[in-house]
């Protein structure tokens, strides 16, 4: 019998957080979908797996079973899709960089003219993910290194070093009576709609909607989009407002879309980050080294 490998990590990450809710925000699906994912698993091995109640999901006898066998097998497995993808990169003499939209702003062609330099004949190939996943690929090994924004979830399994920090803006319909104004308190803009990342995406939606800074007051989401392109024209349509970094003003102009510092929130910070497994890469290496050099001040490294 063959199992889905995707279905031994829905199921791990249940068993660990043990609720379904809880487990979907890790996973970025819905629960819904991680409730379907779990049930074709128990029909395949032919037993339960969980019991249900309104506490979460508490493994049954055969399901503690597979919970202390699981986690090596998925690591073994990991570590052979990585070190195969990782070879076939080396053999194409290709490195796999992913970002999230505007990745490390003006650096990013700095830092890939200092890695050419560094490693004549070698190519990065820039990989752009949607915003529902704030990893770009790394953690599932799809990319060999990122520049990505922080917080997002998983970076604590992760090497991080912080490139630079820029301040966080509003981004509001031209239309809007509050863009007039050349600065925005936060706490002026608690009641208007946003426009937000999917919900599976968890404390990164959070982030961008600066529920800490909040006090408790409930968010309102005008829209969900995933896209660059989709969340400005959400904006523009007038059905809600967002944060984004200072930058966006330079990467994402449009008409109808109208920027304003805010203040009352944390500035954003921009990183390249890496697996443990990568520490060993001269050519991982020699990337972060060119971030480092090209892409700002150097930051603090965050390890597991």
């Amino acid at each position: 019998m063959d199992v889905d490998t995707r279905l031994l990590r829905y199921f791990i990450a249940v068993a660990e957080e043990g609720s379904l809710s809880r487990a979907a925000e890790r996973l970025f699906v819905s629960q819904p979908a991680l409730t379907k994912q779990i049930k074709q698993l128990e029909a395949q091995l032919g037993v339960r797996l969980f019991t249900r109640s309104r506490a979460g999901m508490a493994l049954t006898e055969p399901g503690q079973v597979l919970a202390e066998r699981v986690p090596a097998l998925l690591a073994d497995w990991g570590k052979v899709l990585r070190d195969t993808k990782s070879a076939a990169g080396q053999a194409a003499r290709v490195l796999r960089v992913g970002f999230v939209a505007s990745a490390a702003n003006e650096a990013t062609q700095r830092i890939i003219a200092a890695f050419a330099r560094r490693r004549p004949g070698w190519r990065v190939e820039m990989r752009q993910a949607a915003w529902s996943n704030p990893s770009a690929g790394l953690t599932a090994g799809d990319v060999d290194v990122a520049l990505l924004r922080l917080p997002f979830p998983g970076q604590d399994t992760l090497r991080v070093k912080v490139l630079f920090t820029e301040p966080r803006c509003v981004v509001l319909p031209t239309a809007h009576p509050l863009a007039v104004r050349e600065r925005i308190a936060f706490r002026d803009l608690w009641d208007e709609p946003f426009v937000a990342a999917p919900p599976e995406t968890g404390s990164w939606r959070d982030y961008w909607l600066a529920t800490d800074a909040r006090d408790g007051h409930p968010v309102r989401i005008g829209a969900v989009t995933d896209q660059p392109d989709d969340w400005l024209s959400a904006i523009a349509n007038g059905y809600g407002i967002a944060l984004a970094p200072e930058s966006a003003t330079r990467f994402y102009a449009r008409p109808g879309v109208t920027y304003r510092p805010v203040s009352g929130v944390s500035p954003t910070q921009v990183a390249v980050a890496w697996a443990s497994t990568a520490d060993t890469s001269p050519v991982v290496q020699d990337f972060v080294r060119c971030c480092l050099s090209s892409g700002g001040r150097r930051g603090d490294e965050t390890t597991t």
